[in-house]
């Protein structure tokens, strides 16, 4: 708690604002790749079911959308995961294939572990990302995240 000053000029009279401030402790939270979600559990407006997180993510665009998951990457821990570097870099890993059949087997995305972005499957929702991020300390995490399990 404390109290703030502001020496201002109004009319070419020196006036003095003061505020009562109160200070919010900071609640530290433990970023989400050291402590994973449990099973059946919201996080941050995705689900967890304990082996992976999802969350979709949807901004004014494209690329407004991608700097959003970067920036909760890095909030959650993942800053040291290799990432496109940009949208247009992105959009390269998107599959180019409009059979729903292949996209079924097939990640549409950015693969490396433990994170994926992918693209959805609806191709109308074009300012729309799918975060998929696998817990590293799950049993047969790889295999998971291979899509083998």
């Amino acid at each position: 708690m404390g109290l703030s000053e502001q020496k201002v000029s109004l009319s070419g009279r020196r006036i003095m604002i003061a505020s009562y401030v109160e200070e919010v402790a900071a609640t530290s939270k433990a970023a989400l790749r050291k402590s994973f979600p449990a099973a059946d559990t919201d996080y941050m407006g995705g689900k967890s079911d304990g082996a992976v997180y999802e969350s979709n993510f949807a901004g004014k665009d494209l690329a407004a959308t991608y700097a959003m998951i970067l920036a909760f990457l890095k909030e959650e821990g993942y800053h040291d995961i290799p990432l496109p570097v940009n949208v247009e870099e992105l959009l390269q890993f998107q599959l180019a294939t409009r059979n729903r059949q292949v996209l079924l087997f097939e990640d549409n995305g950015y693969v490396h572990n433990p994170v994926k972005i992918l693209f959805p499957l609806d191709r109308r929702k074009k300012s729309t990302l799918i975060l998929k991020l696998y817990n590293e300390q799950a049993e047969q995490h790889l295999l998971r995240f291979h899509n083998k399990l």
